[in-house]
């Protein structure tokens, strides 16, 4: 009987297991939230003891009885629990103690293998490795589609163009919020000189981009991270020192998260010295204070206030001087090299150094933002910012064509009217000429105070949807609200040892018809002194209302991410004149335009090495306020009658391969820029209005922007790096443009040289047209490329080496009146093609411990080889495309280096 028992239940153990569903065979791939392997995590099966970990890819396989989950756990991060499939794709694990989800800054950052967009990212650890002495952007010089110039060459007077557009077309922002000017759209980096101090990453997103405004770029966006509540507790101080006198000191502290949830970060910094180029010394603080509370598990606050008031001396960009132009200022450099002279540095008779070109400015920026985390599938993030700035920079003006002489060149050509035997700009001869004159100053210095105040919101929901067969839905919709005035206004603060000025070029020339004022000679003719206004004295205005909305679909495996969103915003511009126009007629016509953006894309995982993406869209945008509103911001409340949305549409496919050793991209585009406003400026060489400045607004402009783009990052052994990028680009005009000219005043011009016009006279209107179809787009070096190796021969010490390249980088083209024909044309010839450039880089940091602290020891030299290259041109529009005819030329710095030391505690 008991054996019978026994055979019994073999039998039917037997029948059971050859019934029972056989095991699935799991395998996925563990990662954190940086896209990192999580080597070593635990993948278990809860109520049995089948366990495995995942190797050092973060490979897991392990067999599941069906109908079970597996339990992945990893110290200090969240445990997860899914059902068991064969293809479990990529797990990404979150931390444990981590802060709540900022949408606002999330949906501005694009991830790996999932946001269909061409991004690079530079991290914390690399802006500390590779700055050194340079300006913030300059780290991105490694990133392909990144070209940064140094312009006149001054403390943060650097700009960071991409894909061939300038900074007006990139949109930059700061933990998601833009801070692009609001009436021209550039960015002055002076501004945000201390960023590098407390930036978590910069991420570059070429072209369209996944960043959601209401109003995206044409060009590209960057977008800096600053670090908040997940700042870990402790401090660091530095000091570091350089070239011309660079010294840098620092102090930056932090609570990190407390129990009580509240976390404290500070820093400030000063940084001062003389500068590469002559005459250009600089004094810049830098401050950065963040507050956050975490109220419940839900709630959570953050207020954040940075700024960078700083003072410096400038190298107007107007100042570069031809090829052969740098070659004559050779002598007066005393054996320095001759691409750091400053035509308009100089000393005045009681031996102070003065100049035309100044820059004070603070601009701080101040946000607050709130984190409600609704339940684990919604949450919606605001922040609340402001920005008041306050700052000037100077401006020369003169009687009978003295403004001019203000200028340390023209056209390339040396200004020698007011300039010493040594080279220096005479600034005492100024004062003796004011000082004999009976009739006032000649020639007397200005402020151009350019005060604004900014209010803006930017509020986002999101909300996750899981639908029934795993697969994710991702909605996220906002506002994007922002209301700007800018205060613009010039007073004499230099009279040059005159009794008084007489504003007889602008005061001579206001709108009659608008202006009382301008029929009592005792205003025109108005003895003006120290703290007077000249020249303007407006306000400009901007208001934007933006809504936008996202949806991103994700398969379970990972393998499929859609994504689909549009943008519409409306735009209002207006200007109050106080100078020009009386109270009757001071307020301008209120300008509106409706903008509005869609794009989607796609990204396919095709295994978890290789993934494609794909995107496309269209931009509406509204034109700027000054120069496609506003025809002369500066001077008049004329507005263009022609301005219209310029229009965008992109393309773009890429592909990209991750493995443990290698990240390797590719990716093309193609970007069409129509209906472009664009400005042109200069000075009037012979006629009746001699001497005086035009403007003129060009309308109807288009370009092709296309290009192949190529990243490689190659990791053989683990003391050893290698990174490789090149991009190539067409970027090319492809229409002619209409142009109209203006006076200072905003007023028509009908005639330039004389009595017959060179031009057709339209509606009693000066018209010429640009023929520039196919003529290549200037400014940006359109080839690009880089190779860099960083070696870590032992712990705690790296090294490494980066050589950069540009070339293919054509002049930018000037329009002058003498080129005019009768038939209205400006045939416009081949701009130069600058000779290639460039330069090796050396970069080094050293960790060790001090007094039982860490410490870190930095050293960089930028252009080891001190080879000068030429970095921007300007060509007249007639120019038959050779050196001898560039103007307005730059080079590169030569060598520069910096070390510094910083504690951690």
């Amino acid at each position: 009987m008991k054996r019978l028992f026994l055979l019994g239940s073999v039998i039917w153990l037997l029948c059971v297991s050859a019934f029972a569903a056989p095991d699935i065979k799991c395998t996925g791939t563990l990662v954190d939230e940086e896209g990192e392997p999580m080597v070593g995590a635990t993948v278990s099966v809860p109520g049995t003891s089948r366990a495995a970990a995942a190797n050092i890819d973060g490979i897991f396989t392990i067999n599941v009885p069906e109908g079970k989950n597996i339990k992945i756990t990893y110290i200090g991060y969240k445990t997860l629990e899914l059902p068991a499939r064969s293809d479990m794709g990529t797990i990404t694990m979150e931390l444990a103690m981590k802060h709540l989800d900022d949408v606002v800054v999330t949906q501005s950052v694009g991830k790996t293998r999932e946001t269909p967009v061409a991004m690079s990212t530079v991290g914390a650890d690399a802006i500390d490795f590779k700055l050194g002495g340079q300006e913030l952007m300059e780290v991105l010089k490694t990133t392909p589609g990144i070209y940064t110039i140094r312009q006149g060459g001054g403390f943060g007077d650097a700009e960071t163009r991409m894909r061939g557009f300038k900074s007006a077309n990139v949109a930059m922002m700061v933990n998601g919020i833009p801070i692009n000017d609001m009436e021209w759209g550039g960015v002055y980096q002076s501004n945000w000189a201390g960023l590098s101090d407390v930036a978590s990453n910069i991420q570059t997103q070429r072209g369209l981009g996944a960043t959601i405004v209401s109003t995206p770029s044409i060009g590209g966006t960057i977008n800096i991270t600053t670090r908040t509540i997940d700042v870990e507790r402790g401090g660091s101080v530095w000091y570091g020192m350089g070239n011309d006198g660079m010294n840098n000191y620092g102090v930056k502290v932090s609570t990190g998260l407390m129990k009580n949830g509240w976390a404290v970060t500070f820093l400030g910094s000063h940084k001062w010295g003389d500068g590469y180029v002559q005459g250009t010394q600089y004094n810049a603080y830098n401050y950065f204070f963040n507050v956050s509370k975490r109220l419940t598990s839900s709630h959570q606050l953050s207020l954040t206030a940075f700024g960078a008031p700083q003072q410096h001396y400038q190298r107007s960009s107007y100042d570069g001087l031809s090829v052969l132009g740098w070659q004559a200022v050779k002598n007066y450099m005393d054996g320095e090299s001759m691409y750091r002279y400053n035509p308009t540095y100089g000393f005045d008779n009681q031996g102070r150094q003065r100049t035309s070109n100044y820059n004070v400015y603070h601009k701080p920026q101040i946000s607050l933002g709130h984190i409600w985390q609704i339940d684990h599938t919604q949450s919606l993030s605001t922040s609340l910012y402001m920005s008041y700035a306050q700052g000037y920079g100077l401006k020369g003006y003169g009687r009978n064509g003295y403004s001019s002489d203000w200028y340390g060149s023209s056209n390339g050509v040396l200004n020698t009217k007011f300039r010493c035997p040594d080279g220096t700009f005479d600034y005492g001869a100024i004062q003796d000429m004011n000082a004999a004159s009976a009739t006032g100053s000649n020639m007397v210095m200005a402020r151009q105070n350019n005060n604004h105040e900014w209010y803006g919101l930017v509020s986002s929901y999101k909300k996750r949807i899981d639908l029934r067969n795993g697969d994710r839905l991702n909605l996220i919709g906002g506002l994007d609200l922002r209301y700007y005035i800018g205060h613009h206004k010039n007073k004499i603060s230099d009279l040059y040892d005159g009794a008084y000025y007489l504003d007889d070029s602008n005061r001579g020339n206001v709108r009659a018809a608008n202006n009382a004022l301008a029929a009592n000679p005792d205003w025109k003719y108005q003895k003006l002194g120290v703290g007077d206004v000249i020249a303007r004295n407006y306000n400009g205005y901007t208001a934007q209302e933006g809504a936008y909305a996202q949806a991103e679909y994700t398969t379970l495996s990972g393998k499929l991410n859609l994504v689909l969103s549009g943008a519409l915003n409306n735009n209002t511009y207006w200007r109050r004149d106080f100078f020009y126009y009386d109270k009757e007629h001071e307020k301008s016509k209120t300008m509106n335009f409706i903008g509005g953006t869609v794009k989607g894309g796609v990204n396919y995982n095709i295994d978890r090495h290789n993934n494609v993406f794909f995107n496309t869209g269209y931009i509406s945008r509204a034109p700027f306020f000054s120069g496609g509103v506003f025809l002369n911001s500066n001077y008049s409340n004329v507005t263009n009658p022609n301005a219209v949305n310029e229009k965008v549409y992109s393309f773009e496919a890429g592909y990209g391969l991750q493995t443990r050793k290698v990240a390797f991209t590719f990716n093309a585009y193609l970007t069409r820029w129509m209906d472009r406003t664009m400005a042109r400026s200069g000075e009037i060489e012979s006629g009746p209005h001699a001497g005086d400045r035009y403007y003129m607004n060009m309308e109807g402009v288009d370009a092709r922007h296309m290009g192949l783009e190529f990243n490689v990052k190659y990791i053989p052994v683990k003391w050893m790096e290698l990174d490789g990028m090149f991009s190539l680009g067409d970027w090319q005009w492809d229409s002619n443009a209409t142009g109209y000219f203006y006076n200072q005043n905003g007023e028509p011009l009908k005639n330039l040289q004389g009595d017959v016009a060179a031009g057709i006279l339209a509606d009693d209107h000066l018209r010429t047209t640009l023929l520039q179809k196919g003529m290549k787009v200037g400014g940006s070096a359109q080839t690009t490329a880089a190779v860099g190796v960083v070696f870590k021969p032992f712990d705690g010490f790296r090294i490494g080496a980066d050589w950069t390249a540009a070339a293919r980088n054509y002049s930018d083209i000037n329009i002058t009146t003498s080129s005019l024909q009768n038939n209205g044309e400006l045939a416009a010839g081949d701009p130069w093609r600058i000779p290639w450039g460039n330069q090796f880089d050396l970069s080094c940091s050293y960790r060790f411990k001090i007094g039982g602290v860490n410490a870190t020891l930095y050293g960089n030299v930028h252009n080891l080889f001190d080879y000068n290259y030429i970095t921007q041109a300007y060509t007249p529009v007639a120019s038959d495309g050779t050196w001898e005819n560039a103007y307005q030329t730059f080079y590169s710095f030569g060598r520069t280096f910096s070390v510094r030391m910083r504690v951690n505690f």
